[in-house]
């Protein structure tokens, strides 16, 4: 009787060290805040910014002045400090969606905040459009006659190649987001293969 006591008590014990050893954090798990802080070393941080190689070989292929580079640069930056305000908004929308999708709310109050949500971001992505089509018409206003010649081939090879690409995800069974221009229409709206839209 009194060895069954004494193996049980042993038992007990063991197993009331073990979970009391589970619940103490090991010195591994628990790290310093300095490691977090301290930068990486040289050989592992990014390598600087190489020039844009898109952009040079567009202002290249236009043959651009260094005048109208300055000035494609204005409108880009310009056009970038309108837009960062519409993409964080986008932005901050699409994690409320998340939150909501997340929430214990009702499904019908879901999918009405979830569609109010996304009818606000489609009303920010039709500005951020806005303000690329205004971009494009500034950037075509210092280029001469043959310089735009040049800019509606290669947007017709932009077309083409997404068009290609579309197809080769999405098969047939979808459209590509554009159309052809309606007869007449000099400027298409197609997503602009020039860079001068983009952030530097």
């Amino acid at each position: 009787m009194k060895k069954t006591l004494i193996l049980a008590s042993l038992l007990a014990f063991g197993v009331s060290t073990q979970c009391f050893a589970a619940d103490i954090p090991t010195v591994e798990a628990v790290k310093p805040a300095e490691s977090v802080e301290k930068p990486a070393p040289p050989e592992m941080q990014r390598p600087p910014r190489k020039p844009d190689a898109k952009k040079a070989a567009f202002e290249k292929r236009l043959k651009l002045t260094d005048e109208q580079k300055a000035k494609a640069k204005e409108i880009r930056m310009k056009g970038h400090e309108e837009m960062k305000p519409i993409i964080e908004a986008i932005r901050q929308k699409r994690q409320e969606i998340e939150v909501v999708k997340l929430s214990r709310i009702a499904v019908e109050m879901q999918q009405e905040k979830i569609a109010k949500l996304n009818a606000e971001i489609k009303e920010l992505k039709k500005k951020a459009h806005e303000i690329r089509m205004k971009n494009m018409q500034e950037f075509e206003s210092i280029l001469t006659k043959k310089q735009l010649k040049e800019l509606k081939k290669m947007k017709e090879e932009g077309r083409k190649k997404f068009e290609k690409e579309f197809k080769k995800h999405h098969g047939n069974s979808l459209k590509p987001p554009f159309g052809p221009p309606p007869a007449g229409d000099k400027n298409p709206e197609l997503p602009p293969p020039a860079p001068h839209a983009d952030a530097e």
